[in-house]
């Protein structure tokens, strides 16, 4: 008997599942408020150099001063990173006389003056990263996506030998006690490691919340679970938006985006691990006991009760069903057989290019004419209809069509807006939400393809490694902001570019549509 049909008969998506779903989607709500707190933690505020007094500015307001002190950008706007050498006092009487020798012109001297005006104080603010610095800045969101990266390694291999629910309370506890370092961190170098260990830690529950929650449900459900889970983190990026609205200063938007995790703690208790998972490492009697809770639960009574009178003849075809011939398994596993390797291969490259996208259209709020904060909460809003229609479409054009197109179509709408001029503020926003949702649309969509494409036995493994794979792509997205220096567009023709050829290589896996979950590597080959 295979797990499916035992599903059947105890309710494959019964109360007992919505119970599960519901609890594991608590700490889901969590992972957007740090995956993409970056945008608030590390946002820079106009500025410029701070001028130091001097008696000749006694009479001169605090314009006539900066008019002055700071040459000016071809907008009229003052620089953000330099100053004159010598106050240039002619420009009182006709400011349109901008120097033109730049030998005048040096790097600020004595450090900046920010606009508190949105924010009370973030990390550029506190430490100074911007000008040339501005790099420590953007690296802060890539040590956090290192960690993620490490932890994926780590929690998938941990999560596949020592259970899911273990791993994920594990996982969560950490987050909070390197959550709150984070935010009593009095040092830029602290908080670049306490970061990358929260990222270590947030990294379990990214893993392992959408697998548990699967491994328990039925062949039909299955879709519809993985996009309901999905969909806390729209809800997530919603609340993203208005926390970051109330609490404007960088320690305790921290501390906001960290407490959540306590309660998430609280009730994990009554989450069961996976059967699936006790089963497969010969822990009968702890997965007999759930799958009488869960017949109970959904009101098979009678399963229940005849359960005990044939628990040892259940035990036998389970675990021959299980029973793992090549002993335990690792993350070379997934390449040690052709079709195997084949979709590790793939699947790698199609979560490099969803995750380099996603963060790379979520990190650019202010770049496409709205509001950062009420950009935020859209791309949140924006993601729920995509993730229902995606509910419709996987389940009629397939997995694999639904992804490759997501995915393409996002890289299409990046690169259109690199041609549509920056005045057409309106439409550019258009592009940019319709991008944000294809986006979302093909992470929802890898996440539940992936889990159908590797067996019980190496499927946290599996999950490991492209989650391992997205999070590169996730930690040089922000890194890729630098490059408008060389040209103010390069960072868009990168992001689509990687897009559509990643999306392209989905087309290489195989469908998944209304198959069973394979057990053992022996299924998939």
């Amino acid at each position: 008997m295979k797990f499916e049909d035992l599903l059947l008969e105890i309710g494959g998506f019964g109360r007992f599942q919505i119970l599960i779903l519901f609890f594991l989607c608590l700490p889901r709500i969590n992972l957007p408020m740090h995956f993409l707190l970056h945008n608030f933690l590390a946002a820079t505020p106009s500025h410029h150099c701070a001028i130091p007094h001097q008696e000749a500015f006694v009479n001169l307001t605090m314009e006539e001063v900066l008019l002055i002190s700071i040459p000016r950008e071809p907008d009229g706007t003052f620089r953000s990173c330099e100053m004159f050498s010598e106050p240039q006092f002619h420009l009182l009487l006709n400011s349109s006389l901008q120097p033109e020798n730049n030998s005048i012109i040096q790097h600020c001297q004595h450090g900046w003056v920010y606009d508190h005006s949105q924010f009370t104080s973030t990390i550029s603010t506190e430490w100074d990263l911007v000008c040339e610095q501005r790099g420590l800045n953007q690296a802060t969101a890539t040590f956090f996506f290192i960690g993620v990266t490490m932890g994926a390694v780590v929690f998938g291999y941990l999560s596949d030998r020592f259970g899911r629910k273990a791993m994920l309370l594990l996982s969560l506890v950490c987050s909070v006690i390197f959550g709150m370092l984070s935010a009593a961190s009095i040092s830029y170098s602290m908080l670049a490691i306490t970061r990358t260990l929260t990222g270590v830690a947030l990294s379990g529950v990214s893993l392992i919340v959408l697998p548990l929650g699967m491994e328990w449900v039925d062949i039909q459900h299955r879709t519809f679970s993985g996009i309901l889970t999905s969909i806390f983190w729209s809800i997530g990026n919603m609340l993203l938006a208005m926390i970051a609205y109330l609490v404007r200063e960088w320690h305790w938007l921290l501390v906001a985006v960290t407490g959540p995790c306590l309660l998430s703690i609280v009730c994990l208790w009554w989450v069961p691990e996976s059967a699936r998972w006790l089963i497969a490492n010969g822990k009968v009697k702890q997965a007999h006991r759930h799958v009488l809770r869960c017949a109970r639960m959904n009101g098979r009574k009678d399963f229940a009760e005849d359960m005990p009178l044939t628990t040892y003849a259940q035990r036998i075809v389970l675990q021959w069903e299980y029973k793992k011939p090549g002993g335990s398994y690792s993350y070379i596993s997934l390449f040690r057989t052709p079709v195997l390797r084949k979709i590790s291969l793939c699947s790698g490259a199609v979560w490099f290019g969803v995750a380099f996208s996603y963060y790379g259209m979520s990190m650019n709020l202010t770049g496409f004419g709205l509001n950062m904060y009420l950009s935020q909460f859209v791309f949140g809003v924006i993601e729920i209809p995509a993730k229902i229609i995606m509910y419709v479409v996987v389940n009629r054009a397939g997995r694999r069509q639904s992804q490759a197109w997501a995915l393409i179509l996002t890289g299409l709408c990046i690169g259109a807006n690199v041609i549509i001029p920056k005045p057409f503020t309106f439409l550019r926003s258009v592009v940019a939400i319709m991008g944000k949702g294809f986006s979302e649309a093909a992470f929802t969509t890898v996440f539940l393809y992936t889990s159908e494409l590797y067996p019980t036995v190496l499927r946290q493994n599996g999950m490991g490694y492209t989650s391992f794979v997205a999070r590169l792509g996730g930690a040089l997205a922000p890194l890729v902001f630098l490059l408008d220096e060389v040209w103010r567009s390069l960072p868009e023709v990168t992001y689509c570019g990687v897009a559509v050829c990643c999306g392209s290589v989905a087309f290489l896996l195989p469908e998944t549509l209304n198959v069973r979950l394979p057990e053992g590597i022996e299924d998939i080959e």
